[in-house]
């Protein structure tokens, strides 16, 4: 008797599944259809559609028309923005998205920072910013990333004291989306830089770089002393960045005090800077560094620095090793690729 239970169970569930799949299945049609003829054609100037609106007074179906809207106004902008915008408003999905703030599991919370911020509902920024402190990542980012795209550069504000990690994705999110950075943010940049939070610090560093802030250059210099060795690093190309006389001597002062890790960086800005000046500073690393990876760098900086005769003359030297004669030919391979 118990094993024909569990069977009308299994069979139960296993049609309740199917006919929840064949539902999205027909749906999702449905919600492209509505898609497609609204953008080609406005939807103020469409007839009433009995059958759509008899389907989205279902919950389930109203959610996932939330998606799909927040899916389609990503990719499309102009008037078509507009219209997607123009459904939302018409069919009230506003209150799903109020609602899955609600909810107690991290995806609907997101995905209603997501409506919302898709479809500008600024007024309920209020209650998007409660969720910065979320322990979920996935709902901390969305609400960071509202915060932003509603209030500009204002909106990193929880950077002051935020306490988790941001996400190498993350930071690239929020870089794309800061436009222009204010007059008056200097404290904040400092207080940035100067946080416990490693990942605050390393975005605030991409920051400095993709607007050209040059006056921040010694505090940036100061970094290459901070405990994290990726800090140092981006320290390192923040400095390259935003490179100023006195780089080519902050970088070789500094060189000898650093892990490998750095020292390889600073090889590698500096070979960015196509200064010749730092010539006879990468044959020495190439002669003298313990560590292949550095001599391999070296090599190729001074590759990029056209010493090609000098490298050819060092492999074909008797007195150079066999292990200097490899580095030397792939440096040079490189250079010929």
């Amino acid at each position: 008797m118990l094993v024909l239970i569990l069977i009308v169970v299994v069979l139960s569930y296993g049609l309740y599944q199917y006919k929840t799949l064949t539902n999205m299945l027909k749906w999702s049609l449905v919600i492209d259809q509505k898609l497609s003829e609204t953008i080609v054609d406005s939807e103020s100037q469409k007839p009433q559609d009995p059958l759509f609106d008899e389907y989205s007074k279902a919950s389930s179906f109203r959610n996932l028309f939330l998606e799909k809207l927040v899916a389609s106004k990503k990719k499309f902008s102009g008037s078509a923005q507009n219209e997607i915008k123009r459904l939302y408003i018409n069919y009230d999905l506003e209150k799903e998205s109020l609602s899955n703030l609600k909810q107690k599991q991290a995806y609907r919370i997101a995905g209603g920072i997501q409506g919302l911020t898709a479809m500008q509902m600024e007024q309920h920024l209020h209650l998007i910013s409660g969720f910065l402190t979320h322990p979920s990542p996935q709902v901390y980012q969305e609400a960071q990333y509202a915060m932003l795209t509603f209030q500009g550069f204002k909106g990193l504000d929880f950077l002051d004291h935020f306490p988790y990690k941001i996400s190498d994705w993350q930071q690239l999110r929020l870089l794309r989306s800061v436009n222009n950075i204010p007059s008056d943010c200097d404290d904040s940049i400092r207080l940035w830089l100067s946080s416990d939070n490693t990942s605050v610090v390393i975005f605030t560093l991409r920051l400095l770089r993709k607007f050209q802030m040059l006056a921040f250059y010694d505090e940036v210099k100061t970094l290459l002393e901070h405990p994290a060795a990726q800090v140092r690093i981006q320290g390192v190309r923040t400095m390259q960045a935003l490179e100023n006389p006195s780089t080519r001597e902050d970088f070789t002062g500094t060189y000898d005090a650093q892990p490998e890790e750095v020292q390889l960086e600073i090889i590698k800005a500096m070979k960015l800077s196509n200064d010749r000046q730092y010539a006879g500073f990468f044959k020495s690393q190439l002669l003298g560094h313990p560590a292949v990876s550095i001599q391999i760098a070296a090599a190729e900086a001074l590759a990029s620095l056209g010493n090609l005769d000098d490298l050819k003359r060092l492999a074909e030297s008797e007195s150079s090793s066999e292990h200097l004669v490899k580095i030397i030919r792939h440096a040079l391979q490189e250079k010929i690729c």
